[in-house]
């Protein structure tokens, strides 16, 4: 069960660094005003996988 919530946390990862990439290539006002929140979207993302690895790693001992 834990693994498929870590495929899934990590796919939202790679659209949400994918969907940062093209805004920032486009620029412009939707750079403006969503970088932030997509950042802020991606540091979260990145905690919560590195929180599952360590609960997964914590648990096989």
């Amino acid at each position: 069960m834990i693994y498929y919530i870590l495929v899934i946390l990590i796919i939202a990862l790679f659209l949400v660094i994918m969907a940062g990439v093209i805004l920032m290539g486009k620029g412009g006002k939707a750079n403006f005003k969503y970088s932030n929140k997509l950042m802020v979207a991606r540091v979260t993302l990145q905690g919560s996988i590195l929180l599952i690895i360590l609960l997964m790693y914590l648990g096989h001992k």
